[in-house]
């Protein structure tokens, strides 16, 4: 959490220790990404615990039971971790194209570092007033700011190409994680009734 906190208000001396410490992506992944990415599941999980939102075709108050919230962000955190796994390989694409001099572990710690800020404000999802959109809207501004001077740092594009790779990184980014956002907002309105009834399926057995 301080390192995103440090990339959001001190970008360019935080990206250049990064690129400086060239560490490998396993620690990036559990040193960072996953610490994190279970804290935010752990607060949002327990704002569905405790604190009614409205769910259904006629909305209606309903709290999460214990096995409801855990199955609900389990799943949600494999998707961040595919939506990583899919924006790294992507950047890596679009490194060669715009003739970037990188290797995986800089790619994978661009997009998990560009995560930070999505992960950081889905906490925030735990309380049933704010809308899920609103808080990915604010993380999604947010990221786009650290990315913008994270890429050139980390990537080492050509000065001309640096602006094409960070607005075609940025787009991915938004159309993976918006899509992303979909479907868990959908679910936390009861808007997949199957869905549900398949949780709850799962649960009974």
């Amino acid at each position: 959490m301080i390192k995103v906190l440090l990339l959001i208000l001190r970008p360019i001396p935080t990206w250049n220790g990064i690129a400086s410490a060239k560490r490998r992506w396993p620690v990036v992944f559990f040193g960072n990404f996953l610490p994190l990415l279970l804290l935010a599941s752990a607060a949002e999980g327990y704002g569905l615990q405790h604190w009614p939102r409205m769910r259904g075709t006629f909305p209606q108050p309903m709290v999460f039971s214990q096995a409801q919230s855990l199955v609900f962000e389990t799943t949600q955190a494999l998707l961040f971790i595919g939506i990583l796994s899919l924006w790294t390989k992507l950047i890596m694409s679009l490194g060669g194209t715009f003739h970037a001099r990188h290797n995986f572990d800089q790619a994978f710690a661009t997009a998990a570092y560009g995560l930070g800020p999505l992960l950081l404000l889905k906490s925030l999802d735990a309380i049933p007033a704010l809308s899920p959109w609103l808080t990915w809207a604010a993380g999604i501004m947010l990221a786009v700011r650290v990315l913008y001077y994270g890429l050139p740092c980390m990537m080492k594009p050509d000065p001309s190409h640096a602006f094409g790779l960070f607005l075609m990184s940025t787009f991915l980014m938004v159309m993976i994680t918006g899509l992303g956002r979909f479907f868990t907002a959908w679910y936390l309105m009861g808007q997949f009734v199957g869905l549900d009834e398949w949780v709850s399926k799962l649960l009974a057995k």
